[in-house]
């Protein structure tokens, strides 16, 4: 089970990510979560939204370079030291981490946190072992 997330290559210049959420906002496409890296020359823009398919051809339509790939979304009660027993056993089962962020949901007392790992199957796995929720891609959406 995986959700997907809308990627969007940004060059670093004033207003480029004003230009991604205008054009989200006149399709009506909602942003469930949101988390931009940068460096000097560009920042990489990851998205969940409501509607994957219609932000990636909204977005290519004006312009943007943007890919959609596959993360995994697990609901965690909002307490401390649940973030840290998930990333223990990716850990103890080498699982490569490549990224993670997390949001709280409007009607829910549970935080959603996103993994972009190196073995997705392999995860799903584990985490089904361990009894972590993941949530499929209509819980997410319509958080």
């Amino acid at each position: 089970m995986s959700v997907k997330q809308i990627n969007v290559f940004l060059e670093n210049q004033p207003g480029r990510l004003a230009e991604v959420t205008a054009a989200l906002t006149k399709a009506n496409i909602d942003i469930r979560a949101i988390y931009v890296t940068d460096s000097t020359a560009y920042g990489m823009l990851r998205m969940i939204v409501d509607d994957p398919e219609g932000a990636k051809n909204v977005l290519q339509q004006v312009g943007f370079t943007v890919s959609i790939s596959h993360v995994i979304a697990v609901a965690l009660k909002d307490v401390p030291g649940q973030l840290d027993k998930v990333l223990a056993i990716l850990s103890e089962n080498n699982i490569q981490l490549e990224y993670l962020y997390a949001f709280v949901g409007r009607a829910s007392t549970e935080a959603v946190v996103v993994f972009r790992v190196d073995d997705r199957g392999r995860t799903l796995e584990l985490f089904e072992k361990h009894k972590i929720p993941v949530l499929d891609e209509q819980e997410v959406y319509g958080i």
